[in-house]
């Protein structure tokens, strides 16, 4: 066998990447494991998380990332910081060409995420850095005392509203639809909290200000109204896009960019796999993108038998 050749090549470090890269390991499967820019994935955006067995409260995130690093280290499989351009079919199996490099491996494993969705409202683009954000983690302590608007409804959403209460004076939830989508948990935390507020049946039009946030259009689904309303930031949650543009044309996906996989991993190339956040599933939680990552790396061991 060629020496350059890889029974695995893993593709992102976020949970699920981890989770196949723990098992490649145990499988004593030859495995690269990339990373394009840090391990942990998207996930590291949330400080805190309840619904992962074992785990729950302030730090819990970071503390469940280092832990699935190291076990993966343990295993004998490291991590590379260095982005796939692109993949195609090799002698062998397939070729993956980097910023780096080249590399060959008879399977591969795709776990590369996924990435916040933009709204695509006039002003979003030109001032986001200076008012509009996609993670509270990252931004809150910038809205200290001001009044802010939390774009969307689902779990994402409201967690970070919940944490935005810490630093903003008024946080107010704006959501096309009349009821949240998140779990009813996260709902019932967000309506205890006097610091937010709800504006349902709302969608955003446009985000005002000239060097810095001044302002939110709004748009009442139901009576056509608009209103400007005063905010000093805008956060935005209204899902993820998938990190899958360099397999567009080379694999099936849908028409959002996600992965189309079978129950076993296995996408539209025998000896390719996808996990986590980046396949088209029902449920998009650290839990599942373990599930996907372990089983992921299960059926290239079996492939390569």
């Amino acid at each position: 066998m060629d020496n350059n050749m890889h029974d695995l090549i893993i593709i992102g470090a976020g949970p699920a990447g981890l989770t196949a890269a723990l098992y490649a390991g145990r499988f004593r499967l030859k495995t690269v494991f990339l990373e394009k820019t840090g391990v942990g994935g998207q996930i590291l955006m949330s400080p805190t998380i309840d619904n992962f067995p074992g785990f729950a409260g302030a730090g819990a995130t970071q503390e469940l990332i280092d832990k699935f690093r190291k076990q993966a280290e343990d295993a004998g499989v490291a991590v590379v910081l260095d982005e796939v351009l692109s993949l195609k079919e090799g002698p062998g199996g397939y070729e993956l060409e980097t910023r780096q490099g080249r590399y060959s491996a008879r399977s591969v494993i795709i776990a590369t995420g996924a990435q916040p969705k933009r709204l695509g409202v006039e002003g979003e683009k030109r001032l986001t850095g200076r008012g509009v954000s996609y993670c509270a983690t990252c931004d809150a302590p910038f809205f200290k005392n001001k009044e802010i608007a939390v774009i969307g409804g689902g779990d994402r959403a409201i967690e970070e509203a919940i944490f935005l209460t810490s630093y903003a004076k008024t946080v107010t939830i704006v959501h096309r639809r009349q009821q949240l989508r998140a779990s009813k948990i996260l709902e019932e935390k967000a309506r205890q909290s006097p610091r937010i507020r709800f504006l349902f049946d709302t969608v955003a039009q446009e985000i005002t200000g000239k060097d810095r946030v001044e302002g939110l259009m709004v748009k009442n689904v139901a009576t056509g109204g608009t209103e400007l309303l005063d905010y000093q930031g805008v956060f935005v949650f209204v899902g993820i896009e998938p990190a899958t543009g360099f397999v567009r044309g080379f694999l099936d996906t849908d028409e959002a960019g996600f992965i189309l996989t079978d129950e076993n991993m296995q996408a539209s190339r025998k000896g390719i796999f996808a996990c986590g956040d980046c396949r088209k599933k029902g449920l998009y939680q650290v839990v599942t993108a373990c599930g996907d990552g372990a089983a992921a790396a299960a059926s290239a061991q079996r492939y390569l038998l």
